[in-house]
């Protein structure tokens, strides 16, 4: 199907800026979303009908990953049948009809041209193929794709072109994209992706307008961590290092955080925070493995707006507390630096504290660099008005 608005697909022309999507009200909020994905991850779409009070029975979902099945099944209502591991022998065709909108992100791959043909001949042997398939297999009336920006550049531009051009010949879908950015829909997050949204039916849309960022990565924070998180020697001077704050490897204290990559927080790449001393502390020997002087490296950018906000004000056996005091109650000379815990990754992802956490940190933490920002799939639902597509069970 050709997109009547093919000529402003990703630019400005593209967004809704003569409403707001907040503000918008869903037509049918009774009504209950037949939900189904692949690439399945931790279920950010799962989680971003939680977080808009909307009812949605999952169809089937499925990934690889068997510690992102784990925190699937342990937040979600799913039957061992309704999930699959290998998107490649899920037959989607039983749901035919039975999908109000299909959800998923299959990693980027090279095709292999055919000649003239194009379309889905020249997707044989990439999981976007099979995203495809089931599209083709369950007919839903909406499918979100998401992806990382690079996708429309990658091999010159024929990669976007053939999944374009398959969702729109071979599947047989209305089809609108747009980059997004994470920080113009809620989050402090610097996280750019394309969102491709597919429509059964011949359908007028526009993506919603961005929104003033209100909070900052402080809002995100834990006021209590565990001290495994505090960095010792090695970590603090990869972190501190000029070379790596100027590339936009590391950020300490940022106010919107960089893009959340898998296992970033693991090989110190990505945000840090510098937690200052408090003056009256007497209990913390100079010897501390997790304190630092300042001077002693490279970079204080971090030190120069606000760092009383980040006083550890307590030190209870292995919790750390931290609380905003007054600029005259801290050494900024001297402190301790530690990465983000699982949990503050996941909410800047989007997740809020109902969701549980029931695999290591490790995965915890590529798991949420993995996922779909909610707060940008909630955008998108309220803008599509997904209530629509909804059936009265």
């Amino acid at each position: 199907m050709k997109n009547k608005f093919e000529d402003i697909q990703n630019t400005k022309a593209n967004i809704d800026t003569k409403q707001d999507w907040r503000q918008l009200e869903f037509s049918h909020p009774e009504r209950t979303i037949r939900l189904a994905t692949s690439f399945s991850g931790i279920g950010a779409i799962e989680h971003s009908f939680h977080r808009l009070g909307l009812k949605c029975d999952i169809q089937f979902a499925g990934d690889i990953d068997v510690n992102c099945k784990k925190a699937y099944f342990a937040n979600y209502s799913i039957k061992e049948n309704q999930w699959h591991t290998d998107v490649h022998n899920m037959d989607a065709t039983p749901y035919k009809g039975k999908v109000d909108i299909f959800v998923g992100g299959a990693p980027c791959q090279a095709f292999s041209l055919r000649g003239k043909h194009g379309g889905f001949e020249d997707t044989r042997g990439t999981l976007f193929r099979e995203f495809a398939r089931i599209v083709i297999e369950c007919q839903p009336k909406v499918f979100i794709f998401e992806n990382v920006k690079g996708m429309l550049s990658h091999d010159k531009g024929n990669t976007w072109k053939v999944i374009k051009e398959t969702f729109e010949n071979d599947c047989g879908y209305d089809v609108y994209y747009q980059v997004l950015n994470a920080r113009n829909y809620g989050v402090p997050q610097s996280r750019e992706r394309i969102y491709c949204i597919g429509f059964r039916k011949e359908t007028k849309f526009k993506y919603p307008a961005p929104i003033p960022l209100q909070k900052t990565a402080y809002d995100y924070l834990q006021k209590e961590f565990d001290k495994k998180y505090l960095l010792k020697q090695k970590g603090v001077h990869f972190i501190t290092r000029t070379i790596n704050y100027q590339k936009s490897y590391t950020q300490i204290n940022g106010d919107v955080i960089l893009c959340q990559k898998r296992n970033q927080q693991f090989n110190w790449h990505g945000d840090f925070i510098f937690h200052p001393k408090i003056v009256t502390d007497n209990r913390t020997p100079v010897n501390d493995e997790n304190l630092f002087v300042v001077s002693d490296f490279e970079e204080t950018y971090y030190n120069l707006k606000e760092p009383e906000k980040y006083a550890i004000v307590e030190r209870d056996g292995s919790k750390e507390i931290m609380m905003n005091v007054s600029k005259n109650e801290i050494n900024p000379n001297e402190g301790r630096f530690r990465k983000l815990t699982p949990r503050e990754c996941l909410r800047l992802m989007g997740f809020d504290d109902s969701f549980k956490i029931v695999v290591s940190d490790t995965e915890t933490y590529k798991q949420a660099g993995n996922s779909i920002v909610v707060d940008v799939l909630m955008a998108l639902l309220k803008q599509i008005d997904i209530t629509k597509y909804g059936t009265n069970v």
